[in-house]
């Protein structure tokens, strides 16, 4: 005899072990299978999303169902491989253009986006140019945040790994180095990034858990209170935000028949 309700409960227990602690909030558009950031501003209730290498100039404003509400060309700009999002108290939305999987890049670009919006169609972009210090080698980023007008990046690396910054300034810049770092484990890569508010917490992820630093001293982010929280969930997660000073939101990448969702995770008491 077949019992629904089974099936059901069934169904709904799978869901949770296959999404571990983490709360699936929707499913992203099916056209955008390689979202790299996500990102929300003080003045829109939409959530920002870009996608990478290989695809469109194109900003997205998604509502919360995981809808596109809006798609923004970005003009004067070129998707080389484009990463990351931060955002500042204007509202303005920044497009970290600093992927560099073959470690060929010399020049990287944040594009500045001014304040998009539901009514807005196409944006030209006001371009932040850097390269690396003559003494550090070519390195591949993917995750930044805005921190008094600086823009803190952190290398992709397995093993130690480095934060540099550069001027929130529009015109050309050689990075500076901040420091230099090595977080426990094995899977240590860090996809993207993010800062709160009050500047005094930072989260860093990768694909099966985030970061949480707090009590650190000026730019020394890495130099705190360092807390790991697995997600007890592994996918290819690319893109993470504060939604508020407890919880944040993270997407994934579509892979065949997994990933492409847009998730909450509590980052309280962790």
């Amino acid at each position: 005899m077949f019992y629904p309700y089974l099936f059901v409960l069934f169904s709904l227990l799978s869901a949770a072990c296959q999404t571990g602690k983490l709360t699936v909030q929707a499913n992203l558009p099916g056209n955008l299978k390689e979202i790299s950031a996500v990102e929300i501003t003080p003045h829109s209730p939409l959530l920002w999303v870009i996608e990478d290498a290989g695809n469109k100039n194109e900003l997205y404003g998604l509502n919360n169902q995981g809808e596109i509400a809006v798609t923004i060309q970005i003009d004067n700009s070129k998707n080389k491989d484009w990463e990351e999002l931060t955002t500042d108290q204007e509202g303005n939305v920044y497009i970290g253009d600093i992927g560099n999987n073959n470690l060929k890049r010399s020049i990287f670009t944040i594009y500045k986006v001014k304040t998009p919006s539901k009514k807005s169609t196409t944006i030209p972009a006001e371009s932040i140019e850097f390269s690396l210090p003559k003494h550090i080698k070519s390195r591949d980023f993917e995750a930044f945040f805005l921190y008094k007008d600086q823009f803190y990046l952190i290398s992709k690396e397995k093993g130690k790994a480095i934060v540099i910054a550069v001027p929130n300034i529009v015109g050309k810049h050689t990075a500076r180095l901040v420091q230099s770092f090595k977080l426990d484990g094995k899977n240590t890569k860090i996809t993207s990034a993010d800062i709160s508010d009050d500047g005094k917490t930072v989260i860093v992820l990768n694909h099966d858990n985030v970061w949480k630093l707090n009590n650190f001293s000026g730019e020394h982010f890495f130099d705190g209170t360092i807390t790991e929280m697995p997600f007890e969930h592994s996918s290819q997660k690319e893109g993470i935000c504060f939604k508020n000073d407890d919880s944040v939101y993270i997407t994934d990448e579509k892979n065949k028949s997994s990933g492409g969702k847009l998730y909450q995770f509590s980052i309280k008491n962790n």
